[in-house]
């Protein structure tokens, strides 16, 4: 089993994502941190205690992060997860506390008690990561890898046409904090970023026949997804935005659900239209050597993607 910490911001995907993690057979979740993101680190925190106990994982560690970005404030979502943050599901107050330990802490206490053997799943804004990687820069040579949701390369229609961040050219995550995004993705950890081109992609939509079995089932996270599924298509949303995230557990699940290509990327931290953007430079010549070369999302295995879903969910 891998060994991962999921860092997050719940958020109706990322309640899917940790829902699927967590019941998955081959991931070992061995700490939650949250940050500031879709919502106020106070509300992502709650978020996801009560996902863990939603499905009985109370044995999973949560530990709250940073309640805004590294050096400026906490934007404001333009897309709501509703009153709650998961699609006005209102689950009820948690029992489970939050560790006493900062989420920054957590996270360099986790890696160092399995160096080489973990794996982040970052899938809110980079903040906790960025600051844990400045307070402890040897914990960077003992991540085994990141899967990031972040970034929008340009690779398809879907890359700019879905835009999430509040300009329109970012994704949401790196538009919120893009100086931790910078950090990350020059960090020298492997990195997949997994972009709005494979996360949004309209293929990654539930069938009518898929909602059905949610329908049918008794298990109280299909009711759960079932919901959110509703809340954003009412909006006049397509059902892929409550599964953004969970296509980087997919990938840390089986990394056969992703085809990644290597390119230079650079984050724009300056631009009013472009704040958050990230550069891919696939210049012949005159390439900025000096930009960070990550692995970066083309393609994915949606039908398969979207049965491991439902089969997780559902099994």
């Amino acid at each position: 089993m891998k060994k991962v910490l999921i860092d997050c911001d719940p958020g109706m995907d990322d309640s899917l994502a940790l829902i699927l993690a967590c019941k998955s057979k081959e991931l070992d979740v061995k700490a939650i941190t949250t940050v500031s993101g879709n919502y106020h680190v106070d509300v992502t925190s709650v978020n996801a205690l009560k996902t863990l106990e939603l499905i009985g994982r109370l044995d999973v560690p949560v530990a709250k992060g940073l309640a805004k970005p590294l050096v400026r404030p906490l934007a404001s979502d333009p897309f709501t997860h509703g009153a709650d943050g998961q699609a006005e599901a209102f689950l009820p107050e948690p029992a489970k506390q939050l560790e006493q330990m900062h989420a920054v802490d957590l996270i360099i206490e986790t890696v160092k008690k399995y160096p080489n053997e973990l794996y982040l799943l970052a899938l809110g804004p980079l903040s906790n990561i960025a600051l844990a990687f400045t307070k402890c820069p040897e914990i960077k040579e003992m991540i085994k890898g990141i899967y990031a949701i972040a970034g929008a390369f340009g690779l398809n229609k879907y890359s700019a046409a879905n835009a999430t961040g509040d300009n329109p050219q970012s994704e949401w995550n790196v538009y919120v904090d893009p100086e931790a995004a910078e950090i990350v993705f020059g960090s020298g950890v492997p990195l997949t970023a997994i972009g709005l081109d494979v996360a949004t992609h309209f293929d990654v939509n539930f069938t009518d026949e898929d909602l059905e079995l949610l329908r049918k089932s008794d298990k109280p996270e299909a009711a759960f997804l079932l919901n959110m599924i509703q809340f954003v298509t009412k909006r006049g949303f397509e059902s892929y935005c409550v599964l953004i995230d969970s296509m980087a557990v997919a990938a840390a699940i089986d990394e056969t659900f992703i085809r990644s290509i290597r390119g230079k990327v650079g984050v724009e931290t300056k631009g009013e239209l472009t704040l958050g953007m990230t550069v891919l430079d696939t210049r012949h010549h005159h390439t900025w050597n000096s930009l960070p070369e990550i692995n970066i999302a083309a393609e994915a295995d949606y039908k398969r993607f979207n049965d491991l879903v439902l089969h997780t969910i559902l099994g």
